[in-house]
C-alpha cells in the first residue's frame, strides 16, 4: 500500500445522502477479487446511460471534475452491503479522500485498509467544503494527514480528527500484511525457537 502523503487535489461535490455500496459499484461488476479495474464502473448507473454513453450532468463526468481526488459527500456515505469492492472502485478511479458527516462502519474501516482517508466533519464544515468544491477545478484543496488539516482554495483551514493507529498505518503505507511484516524479526525468532524446541514438528 502506498504511503498517504500531503497532496492538493480537485474536490468533487456530491451532496447526495445515503450513497450505498451498490451505487458506488453495482453488484453486476463484482466478478473479480483483484483490486484494480473497478474505477471504470464507479457510480456506473449514475455515470452512464444503458447504451454506455455518459450522463453529462453527473459530477464526475463534468470536465472540471474528471480528475477529482476528493469527494465531498452527503451523510451516511458507504451504507448498504459490506463489499470491499466499493473502496477498491473509488481508489482505482483516483479518489484518495472522502469527506462526510458520517460513514457506514464497514466502509469506513475498509477505506483505511485500502489507503484512502475518510474524514468525518460536522455539517457546517462539510457545507464550507461543499461550497468550495462547487467552484470547479480551480478550487484545489490540500489535505495534510500529519497535521490533520484540510485547506480550502481560499486558505481556510479545517481541522479533523483521525484515529492514531489508522493515521500511523496510512502515513506508513501499512495494510494488514504490512503490519504483520513489521513484526518479521519477532516472528522469525519465535519460529526458530519453536523449531529448536520441537524439531519433530
Amino acid at each position: 500500500m502506498e504511503k498517504f502523503e500531503t497532496f492538493s487535489g480537485i474536490a468533487a461535490p456530491m451532496p447526495l445522502v445515503n450513497i450505498d455500496t451498490d451505487m458506488i459499484i453495482p453488484k453486476v461488476f463484482l466478478k473479480s477479487i483483484a483490486r484494480t479495474g473497478f474505477g471504470a464502473n464507479l457510480f456506473d448507473e449514475m455515470r452512464f446511460n444503458r447504451d454506455g454513453t455518459e450522463i453529462p450532468d453527473f459530477v464526475l463526468n463534468k470536465p472540471q471534475y474528471r480528475n477529482a481526488q476528493i469527494l465531498i459527500a452527503g451523510d451516511n456515505f458507504g451504507c448498504g452491503s459490506s463489499r470491499e469492492h466499493a473502496p477498491w472502485a473509488l481508489d482505482d478511479f483516483g479518489i484518495k479522500v472522502i469527506v462526510s458527516t458520517s460513514f457506514a462502519d464497514i466502509f469506513f474501516n475498509n477505506s483505511f485498509k485500502n489507503g484512502m482517508l475518510p474524514i468525518v466533519l460536522p455539517q457546517e464544515q462539510v457545507d464550507v467544503l461543499m461550497a468550495d468544491a462547487e467552484k470547479g477545478e480551480n478550487a484545489r484543496m490540500t489535505v495534510d494527514l500529519e497535521a490533520q488539516e484540510i485547506t480550502t482554495s481560499d486558505g481556510e483551514v479545517i481541522k479533523f480528527e483521525v484515529d492514531a493507529f489508522k493515521k500511523h498505518c496510512l502515513l506508513n503505507g501499512l495494510d494488514d500484511i504490512g503490519l504483520t511484516m513489521e513484526k518479521e524479526a519477532s516472528i522469525d525468532a519465535y519460529e526458530a525457537k519453536a523449531a529448536a524446541e520441537r524439531p519433530w514438528a
